[in-house]
């Protein structure tokens, strides 16, 4: 009888999982591997446990800079990696990803890593310079020269970052776009008719979601749209990361009727069934899953040229690109479809076939145990 593979992902919090890797994890465990997920528990526990998947809490301490506690979580990590032996270790966001090849390297035993680069995270957005962007680079090039780590990348640009380290060579990566949406469970639906123009941000409530862009862009049009277009952001506050906007800015943000804060949303797919555009005039992406969303829906999608957001649009066809933080350019380009329904419909369906064509969750998970399976032939 033929010992099972064992594959370990190893994510900051549960709930991230859920939303992102667990169709994932449950092809793997369709194809016979035994599935472990290291990652800190929200209160999801039993229910990704009911799953089938074994379950090890671990705080990560996202906001934590407390460098004793840094070397313990490491440790520990080392530790779960000795009892578990798994075969592979999919790391997934910036923490796990430095913190898990660490521990990996101290391990003994030599398993294969895989680090999803989902984006850059909060120190490389809207150009910023620091002290600590110079530490993680010097981790970075420490951690990742461990012979058994491997990447996969969602956009070119992170791919040309990473090359730029040193850290690629023609075996140890390969890009896939996204990590996948079911394009049943998200079907092409004309926008449901109503008497305003729905325009929805879906994001967490960060500053470099360009959510202040959003809002200006909105008052920009105050003037032509007002009582016939409600712009809404969708999505909760994020307080741990620097980046969060707090309850207080949102609600100040907000133009009852016009502009408006709705919070987070379990049920994505009735916000983009109303929606008429969705628009992330984000800083910077690894490949945003909400726009992906949105796409298999069949809505124009409006964002920023930068890396993650411009492989969603092919500009003037499914959507418009904009400069990032150029609220006015985006008050334009939202403006030219809310005034013509049939380009939205139009560009609506340019999106759908976009996503057919690059994005399913069928091909990101073929492509994903693809590059398993070679990793694993060679050892």
């Amino acid at each position: 009888m033929s010992v099972k593979r064992h594959i370990v992902f190893v994510v900051n919090v549960d709930w991230f999982f859920l939303s992102h890797r667990l169709n994932l994890a449950l092809s793997a465990l369709s194809k016979g591997y035994k599935v472990t997920l290291v990652s800190k528990d929200t209160n999801r526990r039993n229910e990704i446990e009911s799953l089938g998947i074994d379950f090890v809490n671990l705080d990560f301490g996202r906001s934590s800079l407390n460098p004793f506690k840094e070397v313990q979580l490491i440790l520990e990590l080392r530790k779960i990696y000795r009892r578990l032996r798994p075969d592979i270790i999919h790391h997934v966001t910036i923490k796990p990803n430095l913190y898990g090849n660490l521990a990996a390297r101290l391990s003994g035993f030599q398993p294969v890593c895989v680090n999803a680069i989902s984006g850059l995270g909060y120190n490389f957005i809207d150009g910023r310079r620091s002290v600590l962007q110079k530490v993680l680079i010097g981790m970075m090039k420490f951690a990742y020269r461990y012979a058994k780590t491997n990447f996969i990348f969602q956009n070119p640009d992170d791919l040309e970052f990473y090359n730029q380290l040193g850290l690629i060579h023609p075996s140890n990566h390969i890009i896939i776009k996204g990590a996948g949406v079911d394009e049943k469970a998200f079907p092409y639906l004309i926008p449901i008719p109503k008497d305003n123009i729905e325009i929805v941000l879906p994001a967490r409530m960060l500053f470099d979601k360009g959510i202040n862009e959003f809002v200006q862009a909105a008052k920009i049009l105050e003037d032509e749209f007002s009582g016939k277009a409600r712009f809404l952001l969708v999505g909760d506050v994020d307080n741990g990361n620097p980046a969060s906007a707090q309850i207080s800015d949102l609600r100040k943000m907000e133009i009852p009727g016009y502009i408006e804060w709705v919070g987070f949303r379990k049920d994505m797919l009735n916000v983009y069934m109303n929606a008429d555009i969705v628009c992330l005039p984000s800083y910077r992406e690894g490949m945003p899953k909400s726009l992906i969303e949105a796409m298999s829906i069949g809505r124009p999608i409006v964002t920023c040229n930068v890396p993650g957001c411009r492989e969603c649009v092919d500009d003037g066809i499914n959507g418009f690109l904009v400069p990032v933080r150029d609220a006015a350019q985006l008050a334009q380009s939202l403006r030219k479809l809310m005034l013509s329904e049939d380009m939205c419909i139009g560009m609506g369906k340019e999106s759908r076939e976009k996503m057919l064509k690059e994005m399913t969750l069928e091909k990101v998970t073929q492509q994903t145990f693809q590059f398993y399976d070679k990793l694993l032939r060679h050892g």
